[in-house]
């Protein structure tokens, strides 16, 4: 009998691989809307040969949907997003957009280069955050197919957009890989000294469903980026030793966040990723123990801002009918610091012309049973 079992094991394996090998990469491209002044925004649908399926709009070069099979192979949509171009053209917390010019916080909406003061918009009060009041999330991008398994997105930022110098050639790239990869390169050029970064704010819950307090959460980081008054870094480097900003051993996301709810809602923080900025590194790993899928986040930027939807008024309806509420979800924004133009010790965010900005984050995704 035992056998038997054996044999039968083996043939379920055998037949699973076969009926897997049908299965083939694709891609897909529809109309997603129309912009207000009459322009076609496409949506690509990226599927690997394990079933899993991610889908990125012209519009933001947004990841709008990831369909990611749990320990038990069912599937579920695992970042939050919208089905539709309205409602991303109304209000909501950036899901799933690239951000730029510059990600995060400048502080006082200002910063020196190479002697000059450069005046960007100013949309977060006094400071600027996140590209300005529309910046690379709000506006279309053309797209198109990329090989087999890819769709890259191409937007020019023109000289002043904002208020930053230089005319900006930009180029995103999605590649979702049969390793259950899904991996962003960014690329862009520039006309005049300028400063970048570059980031997605795709938010996660590998429940797809719920809040994310329960997912245990590993930053192997030793050090964050101090944040002061309005999040705008002091200039320090400190060590999350016996801090709630710990999470060099798996941790769950709810275990101590009440403790910044005064402070920012929730975690709002910049992490110091360690080893050598433009290897590909960890920045963090989450895990789901309900479902136990696991995401594995690297990239080679220095930094990633973790961010838990802290908004207390977040009532928002996405893909499925899902409901969004506080805490639906998590970013870990790949990114330099904030505010590094105005802080010489920070790694430099400087573009000048005959550079290439280039910067890689992968998404990984295995489960409990890998």
């Amino acid at each position: 009998m035992k056998f038997q079992r054996i044999l039968i094991q083996v043939l379920s394996v055998a037949l699973l691989a076969v009926g897997a090998g049908t299965l083939r990469s694709a891609i897909s491209v529809e109309t997603f809307g129309q912009m207000p002044d009459g322009r076609e925004v496409k949506i690509f649908t990226l599927k690997n040969a394990n079933g899993m399926i991610a889908k990125v709009t012209e519009y933001g070069a947004t990841l709008t949907e990831l369909h990611v099979p749990d320990r038990d192979g069912n599937k579920a949509n695992v970042t939050l997003g919208f089905d539709n171009l309205k409602q991303y053209l109304g209000r909501h917390p950036a899901f799933g957009a690239v951000i730029g010019r510059f990600a995060n916080r400048i502080a006082g909406a200002k910063f020196t280069l190479d002697g000059k003061v450069i005046n960007v918009t100013r949309n977060a009060g006094k400071n600027h955050i996140h590209g300005g009041r529309t910046g690379f999330g709000k506006v279309l991008w053309g797209g198109s197919r990329h090989g087999a398994n890819a769709a890259a997105f191409h937007y020019v930022a023109w000289d002043g957009e904002e208020g930053f110098p230089g005319k900006l050639n930009v180029r995103v790239v999605y590649l979702l890989s049969d390793r259950n990869e899904l991996r962003i390169q960014y690329r862009a050029e520039t006309t005049k000294p300028t400063v970048i970064n570059l980031t997605n704010h795709g938010y996660f819950n590998l429940a797809g469903l719920g809040d994310i307090l329960n997912h245990e959460l590993t930053i192997p980081a030793s050090r964050y980026v101090v944040p002061g008054e309005g999040l705008i870094p002091t200039g320090e480097l400190a060590t999350v030793a016996g801090t709630g900003l710990d999470f060099r051993k798996p941790t769950k996301i709810g275990a101590r966040i009440e403790d910044f709810y005064d402070a920012t809602g929730g975690y709002d923080h910049c992490y110091v990723i360690g080893g050598k900025p433009g290897d590909l590194r960890t920045a963090a790993i989450a895990r789901d123990p309900d479902s136990g899928r696991v995401m594995e986040i690297l990239t080679t930027e220095p930094g990633a801002q973790l961010y838990t939807l802290n908004g207390k008024k977040t009532d928002l309806t996405g893909v499925g009918g899902v409901k969004y509420g506080r805490h639906a979800g998590f970013a870990m924004e790949t990114q330099h610091f904030p505010d590094s133009p105005n802080h010489p010790n920070f790694p430099s965010t400087v573009l000048r012309p005959g550079e290439e900005f280039r910067s890689t984050t992968v998404f990984r995704f295995t489960n409990d049973n890998d």
